[in-house]
């Protein structure tokens, strides 16, 4: 007996090493590329069940011989079988095993007019199995006691025990989330009693060979415990700036319900983000914190690991005092005369500003950003002039400027006086436009025509050589056609677009202002100051006057407007 379960072992194993090794090798090899993603998925986390099913090839060893000793039936391996078995493990090594198969030979016999079974071989039992996982693949062993119902052709089937041992190796496939695995191999020996009644006994040392696909289930690890973490944006903020703080869980089970709650200065709510008022908050640092529970709805949080907290901290700043500076305009003035005293205050907080001034002598009437010092009754020299800016919140700042008051002088013979230029150059589009960047010259234009109301104005227009060659070209070939247009030189037209800004724009009298062309190769305009008394032509020689008549101001569209063709056909009537 001994000797037939040995040999009959050492042919099952030898026939299952020789038909599976080229199959495992190439198993490794096929495996390496996947090693690190396989590791994360089975290496560390094991199966908690493993359902197996696939082929199996019995190859029993023995005879039959029915009592009396009328004939021996010698045993037929069966090329055609199942197997299907159930493995719980309780750890990542150790489970138990419930396994059945079935072996049926494709044979039919008859005898004594009855018809007995085939020679056949099923059944089933359980017992332990031992496997140790790893990236690629994971050999087993199992011993199992159980049941097996069997018999030969010529005597019906009976039930007997059956003892199994053996093992195998299983490789771990990426296939469905790495549940997949394909049995490259069990091979085991299994010995077997029927007796057959007058059938005879049958005594069997069986090799069986099976191989199929492995569907693991579940994992003997517990899920990793519920994380959450909590930012809050901005950190630092000023009272009256929201905060919102975001709490973010992780290893959240999806098929569980998850609970947010919140706690903390002004922090309240259900869901994964709050808002937090802080009007009402001193300067200071502050925490809101968040806790995250998962489970069946009415029990979250009550097993280990499915509740996680966290916390984020903001700081309320106390609020800045505003800044303020002033300068005064003209900071020269005569007795009598007044000054503008314009003032530019800040709050780092946007906070509403007042503003509010005092002179040393004189006076200084205005509360907004700018105001009028007047220096009636004032003494000659410096007056001092304080700028006072004040926030909603009570706070304050100071900044100083002066005005310097002189002495009654007898004015020189008067002249024309140079003020200042306008350059049309960087408008290469409308190189005859008033921009923006010449109303800060303008503004100082009208406001010189404003404090001498006797005085005039000369505004001289220039071109370049380039407009010149264009004009004098186009003057030739107006001059060799019957109703061509007057040509408009640029120099003339910057003129009166100056002119036009200065009238239109600041309210001078058209009456107190005139307008040439000069002979400077430039895109510039000229303004000159004459006082009463003076004469333009005298202090300024090589300018030309223009014919308003002919040369009529542009409108100041911005850039890319086009005018209509009604506006465009006003114009040429005009």
């Amino acid at each position: 007996m001994n000797s037939r379960v040995s040999k009959s072992l050492r042919w099952t194993v030898a026939m299952a090493m020789a038909a599976v090794l080229p199959l495992a090798l190439g198993a490794q090899d096929s495996a390496k590329p996947a090693k690190a993603a396989s590791t994360a998925t089975w290496q560390d986390s094991p199966s908690k069940w493993d359902v197996f099913a696939g082929y199996s090839y019995l190859a029993p060893h023995g005879t039959v011989v029915t009592t009396g000793g009328g004939f021996t039936t010698v045993l037929q391996a069966i090329d055609y079988g199942s197997i299907l078995s159930v493995a719980r493990y309780f750890n990542k090594y150790v489970g138990v095993q419930l396994e059945a198969d079935e072996h049926i030979v494709n044979q039919t016999a008859t005898g004594g007019g009855s018809t007995y079974a085939n020679d056949d071989f099923s059944g089933g039992g359980g017992g332990l199995i031992f496997r140790h996982p790893s990236a690629d693949v994971t050999p087993f062993a199992h011993a199992l006691v159980g049941l097996e119902y069997g018999g030969v052709y010529h005597s019906p089937d009976a039930f007997g025990p059956v003892l199994t041992l053996g093992g195998g190796l299983d490789y771990e496939t990426p296939f469905f989330d790495h549940h997949l695995a394909i049995r490259i191999f069990q091979a085991d020996y299994q010995y077997t009693h029927e007796n057959l009644g007058a059938g005879g006994r049958v005594n069997a040392n069986m090799a069986r060979l099976s191989a199929g696909f492995v569907y693991h289930i579940g994992s003997i690890l517990p899920p990793p415990p519920a994380t959450l973490a909590c930012s809050a944006s901005p950190t630092s903020i000023f009272p009256g700036d929201p905060v919102t703080v975001t709490a973010t869980a992780g290893a959240l089970d999806p098929k569980l319900n998850a609970v947010y709650s919140w706690s903390g200065t002004g922090a309240s709510g259900t869901g994964t983000t709050v808002t937090i008022a802080t009007g009402s908050l001193a300067a200071g640092a502050y925490t809101v914190k968040a806790t995250v529970k998962e489970g069946k709805p009415g029990k979250e949080g009550l097993k280990p690991g499915q509740a996680a907290d966290c916390s984020a901290s903001f700081t309320v700043k106390a609020f800045e005092p505003p800044t303020i500076s002033c300068t005064a305009n003209p900071s020269t003035i005569k007795p009598g005369e007044s000054s503008t005293v314009t003032s530019m205050g800040m709050s780092p907080q946007n906070r509403p500003l007042t503003y509010s001034y005092s002179a040393s002598a004189g006076s200084v009437s205005g509360s907004g950003t700018t105001a009028t010092f007047s220096s009636a009754g004032a003494p000659t020299g410096a007056v001092g002039i304080t700028c006072n800016v004040s926030d909603d919140k009570g706070q304050t700042a100071t900044a100083s400027t002066s005005v310097t008051i002189t002495a009654p002088y007898v004015p020189p013979a008067p002249h024309t006086q140079a003020l200042c230029s306008l350059n049309f150059s960087t408008d290469a589009k409308r190189p005859t436009r008033v921009d923006n960047e010449a109303k800060a010259c303008l503004d100082q234009v009208a406001l010189d025509l404003q404090r001498q109301s006797d005085a005039k104005a000369v505004v001289v227009g220039e071109s370049d050589a380039k407009e010149k060659a264009a004009t004098t070209k186009a003057e030739k070939l107006a001059a060799k056609r019957k109703h061509a247009k007057p040509v408009i030189r640029d120099d003339a037209q910057r003129a009166v677009n100056t002119k036009e800004y200065l009238v239109t724009e600041k309210g001078i009298d058209a009456s107190r202002i005139s307008v040439a062309t000069g002979s400077t190769d430039g895109q510039t305009v000229e303004d000159y100051l004459v006082p009463a008394g003076a004469t333009f032509s005298s202090d300024i020689s090589g300018t030309t006057p223009v014919d308003e008549t002919t040369v009529k101001p542009e409108v100041r569209k911005p850039l890319g407007e086009r005018p209509h063709a009604h506006k465009k056909a006003a114009a040429a009537k005009k």
